[in-house]
């Protein structure tokens, strides 16, 4: 389970320093891609299988899921840290997610997400009193 906020910068190649929370559950391999709200989404290889083979039961003939596939797996990049746990972000993914030195990466249960900073900031400022007032409705049977 990947948790908390984390502040790494990238490098001058698009490496980023991957917290070294995150390190074990990423070293054998993961897998960046778009994500929502211009973030970008890394799933350790085999989560990203699972999903995968979830994805699979998408009916190829609603638009909506081929959209959404093309877009995840185009964006796709198999990677595997560095024995520093360094990972590249490949330059269209940094240019997808506009980062630049500066990153947020956060835990967000079974992948990381990484964020340009000022969008973080600006989506957790606005998603703060949301939070706050959810109700049951959101998540029923779980709290």
């Amino acid at each position: 389970m990947f948790l908390g906020t984390h502040f790494p910068k990238l490098d001058d190649k698009g490496r980023l320093f991957l917290p070294a929370k995150f390190r074990d559950d990423l070293a054998e391999g993961l897998v960046i891609t778009r994500g929502q709200e211009r973030s970008l989404f890394v799933w350790p290889e085999a989560e990203f299988v699972q999903l995968t083979e979830q994805l699979k039961q998408a009916p190829i003939t609603n638009k909506g899921a081929r959209d959404y596939l093309r877009m995840l797996f185009a964006g796709a990049s198999n990677e595997v840290p560095d024995k520093q746990g360094r990972v590249t972000i490949p330059p269209m993914l940094r240019d997808y997610a506009g980062l630049d030195r500066d990153c947020v990466v956060i835990g967000a249960m079974n992948r990381v997400e990484i964020w340009n900073t000022e969008s973080w900031n600006t989506y957790s400022a606005e998603q703060e009193q949301a939070f706050a007032d959810l109700s049951e409705e959101v998540l029923p049977g779980i709290f």
